[in-house]
């Protein structure tokens, strides 16, 4: 079940919606159409608004029909309606591109009655010169029709990096529950499997091998050995393909149970069993902020070869200031004091397209005391439908 609500926009001469006169003419013609595609229709509502005006209409089923006329031009029309899972939809795509053609053809025919005078008291030479006039004064309609936004109890909609809007094929809801931190959520998508989305962000799928891959740089980092930090990581497919590597040893940090939880049940095909036991022969899950064990380690002098940031993304802001980027910053400056002068710092940072974010935090690495040096990679991701960028900091050892 859902609200169906379709979209669709059409742009024209300012002067045809200037005024109150030219707008209900222009409200008229869209009302005569709209009752050709949803019977029964009546105006419910209509409102003078500042820089235009608004008229509702409603119809059988509970169908609403919101017209919205901008005098600077811009008609919008917002129809919205609910189906049952086992209904067709009133208006699907290929009617809502039926209907925003009869829409325009509409506009544009009565924009030529308006035009009588441009026939009379001229003379043209020919036929051809007529028509040449009438092109000069007749704007022609521009016009956008969307495909249904399927509006519902879960959430099909999720935002890229630069917040623009990304509908997933999610058919079911496996996971639902607020943790002292987080909503916590695993959702089945038809395409990518089942997917962790915490608070209405996704984070990983089935499909996104890639994106740990990327983030250890395997093939490139030798980890065999290794004594290894990941910080957050509750998802645990780092974890596990850090595993694969024969590390000596690895700490995860992990704040929130449940997301573990969850991932343990509905996500094991990306870490396999690390989350049934909080420790095992060269591992071990701690269940608390990341900072104490940190804070611990730096305590006791411990120095380790590879350290994670699996936490937050970059913020996406004016600058690099607020509780986010403090907390980023701080996670910075105290995984380096636990680093072997060899080691490495790897964490994800952004969707490529957030370029200015990107070159804030890079700026805060060039500003990092003692001095470090980065590199950065980038591979698409499949549930984040676009390329993200991954970082590899280390130790400046021209510095010392």
């Amino acid at each position: 079940m859902s609200v169906q609500t379709v979209l669709l926009d059409f742009s024209l001469d300012p002067a045809r919606v200037a005024d109150e006169s030219g707008q209900k003419t222009v409200f008229n013609q869209l009302e005569e159409v709209l009752k050709e595609y949803l019977p029964n229709l009546i105006l419910a509502a209509d409102i003078k608004v500042d820089g235009g005006s608004l008229k509702i209409l409603t119809g059988k089923k509970g169908v609403t029909v919101s017209t919205r006329l901008f005098d600077r031009g811009l008609v919008t029309v917002n129809i919205e309606y609910y189906k049952e899972d086992n209904e067709d939809p009133l208006i699907n795509f290929k009617c809502s591109k039926q209907l925003e053609d009869s829409i325009r053809q509409s506009l544009e025919c009565l924009r030529l009655k308006m035009l009588p005078s441009i026939k009379r008291g001229y003379k043209y030479d020919s036929a051809k010169e007529l028509e040449s006039q009438l092109k000069k004064h007749i704007t022609v309609l521009k016009s956008q029709a969307y495909p249904p936004l399927k509006r519902c109890l879960f959430g099909r909609y999720f935002p890229s990096s630069d917040e623009r809007l990304l509908e997933y094929d999610i058919d079911n809801v496996l996971f639902d529950e607020q943790s002292p931190f987080q909503r916590v959520q695993i959702v089945h998508s038809k395409s990518l499997g089942n997917m962790l989305v915490l608070d209405d962000l996704q984070n990983i799928s089935e499909a996104d091998l890639i994106y740990t891959e990327t983030l250890m740089q395997r093939g490139k980092e030798n980890y065999e050995g290794k004594e290894i930090v990941i910080l957050g990581g509750g998802d645990g497919a780092l974890l596990y393909e850090l595993l694969k590597e024969k590390p000596s040893y690895v700490w995860m940090l992990e704040i929130d149970e449940l997301v573990m939880k969850a991932c343990n049940k509905h996500l094991n095909t990306i870490c396999g069993d690390v989350l049934e036991r909080r420790k095992g022969a060269n591992y071990e899950i701690i269940v608390e902020d990341c900072m104490l064990t940190v804070k611990k380690f730096m305590n006791e002098n411990k120095k380790v070869d590879y350290i994670f940031g699996d936490l937050t993304d970059i913020p996406i802001s004016d600058a690099p200031c607020g509780e986010l980027w403090e907390f980023m910053i701080n996670i910075l400056n105290s995984a380096f004091k636990i680093l072997k002068p060899t080691g490495k710092f790897m964490t994800h940072g952004n969707g490529a397209t957030s370029a200015e974010s990107l070159e804030m935090y890079e700026q805060v690495l060039m500003k990092m005391k003692p001095a470090v040096t980065f590199s950065k990679t980038k591979a698409f991701v499949p549930s984040f439908f676009e390329e993200w960028i991954f970082y590899q900091i280390a130790f400046n050892q021209s510095d010392e």
